[in-house]
């Protein structure tokens, strides 16, 4: 928190703020108390903005201080501080100084040049696994990453630490309104579904519903539920209907504000925030961040005490990021038995793989040895910064005989300052970390005996004489 003796040159991210509000000059500066000249010099960076100005024009625009702060960028200054190491760029000696300015002043030209750099990267390995008959799941991974809908979606989310304030309140409110913290939240939900819309739910037998977990007939009004979807399933699908059914305004202006690129992304990005207060509104905000709090962010706790699945009460961890009355900035990821990450969300500056799998030391793969076993580890990414995780495999139901049930593994991490706050931490704190990568095809750790793919942004080095623990040697 910055002192009221403090100043700051500010001046884009202040003009950027004036922009989305739709203010003139001459309006911000009678909001905040000062000259329309004055703030025209502190826009141009003529003139500091002073501690006192800044915390008014919080209070006056109901923003959060940080968004106005040079640390707020820090994450993008470093993900290009990585990407200008690669060689490409390793003639143009950009400084930290440089990329900073860059940043402060063109945020946006900085997400272009990522986004470009990060579509470039994908073509590079996508070549690279063009004439490799082994490579199949990666080209598959890769092709899915690189759709438009998808990969845009996931910006979206992403771009806002997964968290939506106008939802998560909507949503606490319902939950209020159906009081879900003393009644049964299947029984509310379903009345609430029969009273207000005429929409009956039904539990259907599976051959009913073939290759279905459930299916919404607004002719007839009835939400048929699969007698196959566990009971944690049923009620996020009926909280999810609702969404749908009270609350599709305030979804679809989310939706067209955020101008994604296609229809497909706008009918995915549909799915996801009604996703989302589905998991709000099982889980409401005030209610889910004092257990959290409480308890030390027992996941198996957690779910207990609200109906909810290990999956969903992980991925609702992620999202306690309301201004005021923030959890830990978790992140999030899905894996499966082939090493596939199928859903990946993070509240923090956690870097996810966006092609192959993940890093193999990291324990969520060896979590399938031991399925319904909580695996704490304390891992270190390659620009030194040391994160705790948690992996657990869960098994979802498969049904009736014959049809196998699916493992996956849940992994939720933070980084390792907030270790302290959480339950699982207690027996590895002080130990070592262990050093993982994102990705093989973009880690540059040396002599790896883990490592399955060279780097792409290495040249290889070969020795006939000698044998490391890799067979990729490359050059620092």
């Amino acid at each position: 928190m910055k002192t009221q003796t403090e100043k700051l040159l500010i001046g884009p991210r202040v003009r950027r703020l004036r922009q989305s509000l739709g203010l003139t000059q001459a309006v911000m500066a009678q909001d905040v108390g000062i000259s329309t000249s004055y703030m025209n010099l502190i826009e141009r960076n003529q003139r500091p903005m002073s501690a006192k100005v800044l915390l008014r024009m919080a209070d006056v625009y109901e923003i959060d201080i940080s968004v106005l702060s040079p640390k707020s960028d820090m994450r993008m200054v470093r993900e290009l501080s990585e990407v200008l190491k690669a060689p490409a760029y390793r003639d143009y000696k950009v400084s930290r100084a440089e990329i900073e300015d860059c940043v402060n002043a063109s945020p946006d030209f900085a997400r272009a040049f990522l986004s470009v750099h990060m579509r470039a990267e994908d073509m590079s390995v996508r070549t690279r696994l063009g004439d490799d008959p082994f490579a199949d799941r990666d080209n598959v991974e890769l092709s899915a990453g690189s759709l438009g809908a998808v990969d845009s979606v996931r910006r979206f989310i992403h771009e806002h630490s997964n968290y939506f304030d106008a939802i998560d309140r909507e949503a606490e409110a319902l939950a209020d309104d159906l009081g879900l913290a003393a009644r049964r939240p299947q029984t509310a939900l379903s009345d609430r579904l029969a009273n207000e819309h005429g929409i009956r739910v039904r539990i259907t037998p599976a051959d009913i519903l073939p290759g279905k977990l459930s299916a919404f007939d607004p002719h007839s009004k009835r939400l048929d539920l699969s007698e196959l979807m566990p009971q944690a399933g049923r009620r996020f699908q009926i909280a999810y209907h609702l969404a749908l059914l009270e609350h599709r305004h305030l979804i679809d202006a989310i939706i067209t504000k955020a101008s994604l690129p296609s229809k497909e992304a706008d009918d995915l990005a549909r799915v996801s925030l009604a996703n989302y207060f589905a998991a709000a509104t099982l889980m409401p905000y005030g209610r889910i961040l004092a257990a959290a709090e409480a308890d030390g962010y027992d996941i198996e706790l957690l779910s207990r005490r609200f109906d909810t699945s290990y999956e969903q009460t992980a991925h609702r961890l992620t999202t306690l990021q309301r201004r005021g009355k923030r959890g830990i900035p978790f992140f999030f990821v899905r894996v499966d038995m082939a090493g596939n990450v199928s859903k990946r969300f993070s509240g923090g500056r956690f870097h996810f793989s966006r092609f192959g799998g993940a890093c193999p030391l990291w324990n969520i793969h060896a979590c399938f040895k031991t399925p319904g076993e909580t695996l704490p580890q304390i891992i270190e990414m390659p620009d030194g910064v040391q994160y705790f995780s948690v992996a657990r495999a869960v098994l979802r139901p498969g049904g009736a005989h014959g049809q196998r049930a699916q493992m996956i593994a849940i992994g939720l991490g933070c980084e390792l300052k907030y270790a302290d706050k959480l339950v699982y931490a207690k027996s590895v704190l002080g130990g070592e970390p262990t050093p993982i990568g994102v990705n093989c095809y973009v880690c540059e750790r040396q002599a790896c005996g883990s490592r399955a793919h060279a780097p792409i942004h290495r040249k290889l080095q070969f020795d006939e004489r000698s044998r490391g623990q890799s067979i990729f040697k490359f050059e620092d």
